[in-house]
């Protein structure tokens, strides 16, 4: 029986109880919050950027320049954010970055040229980047605590904030103003702040062994910090294949396969749908397959669906691909991030977390250029390969310990074998 649960049961009832499980459901309820708001958030505002785009008076041009301050505010924030939950703990700083995030919904509407949006788009980059590192932080040291692969979970509650913003977006852009719609989202994500975020402050995240490392960290080693980048290289090629979807899957369908405009918008909600219903099983699946074999199941059958989506001679086959592609690439990106907590804490989750975003922005423009010098299928094919280099890669690492690879750095106590051992523990029961 392991330790935990012979601390439960020596102590069965009264003051001396241990109130871990009702405490940890909370938690991960408030997680799971905070996750979706983020999603809800960050799609909220992108379906009014054409409107935003109009009002500003800005060029096609000037608006790239201008979305690059969410890219910018987001990349500098991610880098700085796991010192901050070193110091001050991940769940102050995610309650914070989200009242942040909030805040900054309403800056766009109140800009009237392509600059001043840049500039206040720093701010919101900043908010969601913070936001991103924190909370998957939070996530890991969860998911040490209750010793279930939980991760997915979170993530699968992002993606549906993000279909439940779009979707609301999309039904309220006829009605409302962008500065009404966006200020709305502002008060829906303080009114959800205040109502999740004292859970989080009530369970301070788990401090290292010897706490004063939460203030000064021990540096990596070598190993582990080469092995945090492996896992944040695997972000990267989970969230290149999402940017390209995002932007490209609609254009393919019309363009190279003829389909109906309503059709085509369907590739990509398709894609999005099947990456929920991955991540709201992947819970189960990590538990039977274990982490490595989820990750390589899951970069080989997203290759297989691009390469199927990608060059496939009609309509349905390739909305079939697609929809395949989702399911694959679903768990890879919340097994990367966590596996890269488990070996570095706060930096391994920036690390990645910053790679994977960075993946994200590569993905559209490279797909563009090799559109222009070969075709867009061929360029979609690139999503396929980076699929089954993830598969690869998660194999390659697939005995990374922090033990073994961080000898000399002390390991957070609360943080279990199953867990940190090795990612080829079919349960983490």
């Amino acid at each position: 029986m392991p330790l935990i649960n012979k601390l439960r049961t020596a102590a069965p009832g009264g003051p001396g109880s241990d109130p871990a499980p009702t405490s940890l459901s909370r938690l991960r309820i408030a997680l799971t919050v905070f996750f979706a708001l983020d999603g809800f958030l960050f799609a909220g505002w992108v379906v009014r950027i054409p409107a935003i785009k109009q009002q500003t008076g800005s060029s096609a041009g000037d608006l790239g320049l201008a979305l690059l301050g969410v890219s910018a505010g987001a990349v500098v924030t991610m880098t700085l954010t796991g010192r901050l939950c070193r110091r001050y703990g991940s769940h102050p700083v995610t309650v914070a970055a989200g009242a942040l995030l909030a805040l900054s919904m309403a800056l766009p509407p109140l800009t009237h040229s392509a600059a001043a949006l840049g500039l206040v788009l720093l701010v919101f980059g900043a908010a969601y980047g913070g936001m991103n590192v924190a909370m998957n932080s939070a996530a890991v040291d969860l998911v040490a605590e209750m010793r279930r692969p939980v991760m997915p979970s979170f993530h699968a509650a992002f993606s549906l904030g993000g279909m439940l913003g779009a979707g609301l977006g999309g039904l309220v852009a006829g009605g409302l103003s962008p500065t009404a719609h966006l200020l709305g989202l502002t008060v829906v994500g303080l009114a959800v702040t205040a109502a999740a975020g004292p859970v989080l402050l009530r369970h301070p995240a788990p401090a290292p062994a010897g706490g004063a490392d939460r203030i000064t960290p021990r540096r990596m080693s070598g190993r582990t910090r080469r092995l945090v980048l492996l896992f944040g290289v695997i972000a990267l090629c989970t969230a290149y294949g999402e940017g390209a979807m995002a932007d490209w899957s609609a254009l393919h369908l019309e363009q190279d396969l003829h389909a109906h405009p309503g059709v085509a918008a369907a590739g990509y909600s398709l894609f999005a749908l099947a990456m929920t219903a991955g991540r709201l099983s992947g819970t189960a699946l990590l538990e039977r397959l274990g982490q490595t074999r989820t990750l390589v199941a899951g970069g080989l059958t997203a290759a297989a669906g691009m390469l199927l989506g990608a060059l496939a001679p009609g309509v349905w086959t390739a909305l079939l691909g697609f929809t395949v592609t989702g399911l694959g690439l679903a768990n890879i990106f919340p097994l990367a991030v966590a596996r890269a907590g488990a070996l570095a804490g706060p930096a391994g989750v920036a690390a990645a977390s910053t790679l994977g975003y960075g993946g994200m922005l590569l993905g559209p423009p490279a797909i563009g250029f090799l559109a222009d010098w070969f075709s867009l299928p061929v360029a979609l094919t690139t999503v396929a390969a980076l699929a089954a280099g993830a598969a690869l890669i998660g194999y390659g690492a697939r005995h990374a310990t922090p033990a073994a690879t961080n000898a000399h750095q002390p390991q957070p106590a609360h943080r279990p074998a199953a867990l940190v051992d090795g990612i080829d523990e079919p349960s983490l029961r």
